[in-house]
């Protein structure tokens, strides 16, 4: 894995407290999200008290039981079915609010791998202080995997699938958004280059994003499965320059400027989880393309959807 060492964390090299990820509070330039990955069998757990972070627990393989004590004092739980791994499909998640203790096992003893994807919730709940997750007004959730919508975006080698189990249109939360990624092998995703680094009301909200990714050879022979991800500078003010190699357990960061394309190796499917937050009073996902490529848009209509997709279930519409 290449690239700015603040930016791209290899697998091992994020890893503790009993986790092989661990990206959060304490990182030099990181302020609103976090992520962490735990293998769970057995009679393992993690817990973890979530302060002034809300989360959502993301299955990558297996089942996993969620139990989160929220600030009422009220003890949920919840069986999250899962899946195989990330290519089977979409997974059903929960939702816990900011100021909970949160505790993961493995649903049945058997062997799962869980992600648990973290917004910082500032003020009164919400980024600028206008939520309520402080005095528990946001609640626990179980988002079946029925519920989340699976996207179609893009078009020819630019077509991928997107699952939406927490953007603001699916999941009522404070500030976090996320989302997973499902580009076959070959293809580009994260395309036309964007950036959300700039507070500009109703065009561009301001973001921080993590992308945690996983790889699957598609060539019988067991090549190595690889994928790319670039982050470059929108101005000079904010210098950045990533163009990391990645497999399954990286991480890169994108604080700030155009980011994409993530790319599929033409014999490895490509997938990644997108974690964001920042520090604006709006919760909303607005994005602007770099100029230099957003003319590619325009390319789509008419132009056939990659026919692989999606790999496991159903999509629910086309969206550019």
């Amino acid at each position: 894995m290449n690239g700015d060492g603040r930016w791209t964390l290899p697998l091992g090299s994020a890893a503790g407290d009993g986790w092989d990820v661990a990206v959060g509070p304490g990182r030099e330039g990181w302020h609103h999200t976090s992520l962490r990955v735990a293998a769970l069998s057995g009679a393992d757990t993690r817990v973890l008290d979530g302060g002034d972070w809300e989360y959502l627990v993301v299955p990558l393989s297996g089942g996993v039981r969620v139990t989160a004590r929220t600030p009422d004092g009220i003890a949920h739980e919840a069986e999250l079915a899962g899946r195989a791994d990330v290519f089977a499909g979409a997974t059903d998640v929960a939702y816990v609010p900011a100021r909970s203790r949160i505790t993961l096992r493995s649903s049945s003893g058997a062997p799962a791998r869980v992600a648990l994807a973290g917004a910082l919730v500032t003020g009164d709940g919400g980024p600028g202080g206008t939520g309520s997750g402080s005095a528990g007004g946001r609640e626990f959730r179980h988002v079946t995997a029925g519920e989340v919508p699976v996207e179609r975006r893009g078009a020819g080698t630019a077509s991928r699938e997107v699952r939406n189990f927490g953007t603001p249109d699916v999941l009522d939360a404070d500030a976090i958004i996320a989302c997973e990624v499902i580009t076959p092998a070959g293809n580009w995703s994260s395309w036309p280059p964007h950036k959300h680094d700039t507070p500009r009301p109703g065009a561009e909200t301001v973001l921080e994003e993590i992308y945690y990714f996983e790889t699957r050879s598609t060539d019988p022979g067991g090549t190595d499965p690889v994928g790319y991800q670039r982050v470059y500078a929108a101005s000079d003010d904010r210098p950045i320059d990533v163009l990391a190699e990645v497999r399954t357990g990286d991480v890169v960061l994108v604080p700030y400027g155009w980011h994409g394309p993530s790319i599929a190796a033409p014999d490895a499917h490509l997938y990644y989880l997108n974690v964001m937050a920042g520090p604006g009073p709006e919760r909303a996902w607005l994005i602007c393309d770099d100029p230099a490529h957003a003319g590619v848009r325009d390319t789509w209509p008419g132009r056939p959807f990659d026919g692989r997709l999606p790999l496991s279930g159903t999509a629910s519409g086309d969206t550019a």
